[in-house]
């Protein structure tokens, strides 16, 4: 019976440690095969084991052993590595099973500026991100001992398909049917980070509870950011996100939510039998996988953050307007200068207005981000939000609240909704408007806008575009005593015309 591809994939991107690796021998054939797992047996040796992994157990294939007193250093941090090809022995080291290539050196790309992030429990990202966890200070106990609060802290770093997990740093003994409790999480995403620069900040662990916001302590890590090609990075910008099956045969949504449901089941069951093993509710935390459901904070927050975007366009028509009422007479000569300009010259039009880009673009490149971004409480909204709204983010699915409150967050639910129906009927009204001007449902209406078209039609052809141009232009920059507060002909026929309202019950 063949595994699934998905499957095959996952296991060869179960430990980026280990990066390429190849294997000879009569049963050792293919990658897709094996899951390298990299653990710390003592203090001063590192083994790697290669298994066969199948569905009913994982099989040992053989393993290879370092001193890491004679590991070489990575001298200086950013040389090339040579890997090797080294035995692969069995438990006993009688037989050789095989080899394994391997590159293993001692030290991080930020070792030259961080030497203490190897005195820690630093995690390291190869590739083309470096990240290490210099330290944490003051996390909250998650449990008492003694009378004394006590945290088995231990750190999970993801990047694409790879998962790497830190050692544990033990205070007291766990129950092994307890839940790892979260502390916190910070994102940084690589397209936001210089390359090769070595950033270090101090990241505070934020976790949203019932009861709202609570700092769980800070992290301070080192990143750092290569790339060995420039070219190719920049070309990655051109590649679509997804294979191109997705394209061409797209999924539908509940596919698309039963495909992320079945792929964090598979990861989950994948890691949780790593060494050390990474818990189910971890990757859950990880993957984000109650963001789906309905919650009012973020609702809250994903709205306001539309109104944060259009905001630019919102100003930008502010200033228009102040511009056409001439509340800045200099401002406005100028822009009558400029519009004479580009309409005698309409060449000048797209290369003025990509100039005008790259200006804003330079100008703005003083306040560029210093840091990586991380969690942001007033953009999530977690701060203001409500106790109860917190509570229903935290009800579990189906509820298991009472019913009157069951009651209550349903009528403010249909009170929200009530509002949002509104506004996407006030949007349906508009473009069913403009449908109807050739639909000839008001054959009054569809005939005035027909006549006016043939008309526009023919001046347009005998009159010169720039001619047009500049009277259309200075109609709307004209003066305000010229202007009248009631609205336009243009406007109040198309408010006139009719929509499909009329035939909804």
């Amino acid at each position: 019976m063949q595994r699934p591809l998905h499957e095959d994939f996952l296991l060869k991107e179960t430990n980026p440690h280990l990066g390429g690796g190849k294997i000879t021998g009569d049963k050792l054939t293919s990658t897709y095969d094996l899951v390298e797992q990299m653990q710390y047996l003592y203090a001063s040796m590192l083994e790697v084991t290669v298994k066969d992994k199948d569905f009913v157990k994982d099989d040992f294939m053989g393993r290879v052993l370092f001193d890491l007193n004679e590991v070489p250093k990575r001298v200086p941090p950013d040389s090339p590595l040579a890997p090797q090809w080294y035995r692969l022995e069995d438990r006993k080291g009688d037989k050789v099973k095989g080899e394994l290539m391997l590159a293993v050196w001692m030290g991080t790309q930020a070792d030259e500026a961080f030497p203490e992030a190897w005195h820690s429990d630093a995690a390291t990202v190869t590739g083309t991100d470096g990240l290490a966890n210099i330290r944490s200070k003051g996390l909250m106990p998650m449990k008492t001992k003694d009378s004394r609060g006590t945290t088995d802290a231990y750190c999970v770093a993801k990047y694409g398909q790879k998962w790497v997990r830190t050692r544990t740093i033990i205070d007291s003994d766990k129950p092994g049917g307890a839940r790892d409790s979260r502390i916190g999480k910070v994102r940084i995403r690589l397209s936001t980070l210089e390359t090769d620069r070595v950033y270090t900040h101090s990241y505070p662990l934020l976790v949203l509870h019932p009861n709202g916001v609570k700092k769980m302590g800070e992290i301070h890590l080192a990143v750092r950011f290569t790339c060995s090609s420039l070219l190719n990075m920049m070309h990655m910008y051109s590649q679509p996100l997804l294979p191109k099956m997705h394209y061409i045969h797209p999924l539908t949504v509940s596919q698309l939510d039963n495909l992320r449901h079945q792929a964090t089941q598979i990861v989950s069951m994948r890691l949780s039998r790593a060494e050390p093993p990474l818990r189910k509710e971890i990757v859950e935390y990880m993957l984000d996988v109650g963001s789906h459901m309905w919650s009012m904070r973020r609702s809250k927050a994903n709205f306001f953050r539309i109104m944060n975007v259009f905001g630019g366009l919102i100003a930008v028509g502010k200033w228009f307007d102040q511009i056409c009422n001439w509340k800045n007479p200099i401002t406005t000569v100028l822009i009558h200068i400029l519009f004479i300009i580009l309409v005698l010259f309409p060449e000048l039009i797209l290369p003025t207005i990509f100039l005008y880009l790259f200006l804003i673009g330079v100008w703005y490149y003083r306040w560029r981000p210093r840091h990586p971004p991380h969690m942001d409480t007033r953009l999530s909204h977690a701060e203001s939000a409500h106790p109860d709204e917190l509570d229903e983010e935290f009800d579990t699915f189906p509820t298991s609240r009472p019913p009157d409150i069951v009651r209550m967050r349903y009528d403010r639910l249909r009170s929200i909704a009530g509002r949002i129906q509104t506004v996407v009927g006030d949007l349906a009204t508009q473009g069913e408007r403009l449908q109807s001007l050739l639909s000839w449902r008001d054959p009054r209406a569809t005939a005035l806008f027909v006549l006016f078209c043939l008309i526009a039609a023919i001046v347009l052809y005998v009159t010169p575009f720039q001619v047009v141009a500049l009277l259309t232009g200075f109609y709307v920059l004209r003066h305000p005593r010229f202007r009248h507060k009631l609205p336009s002909v243009p406007l109040n026929f198309f408010r006139r015309l009719p929509a499909r309202t009329d035939c909804m019950l």
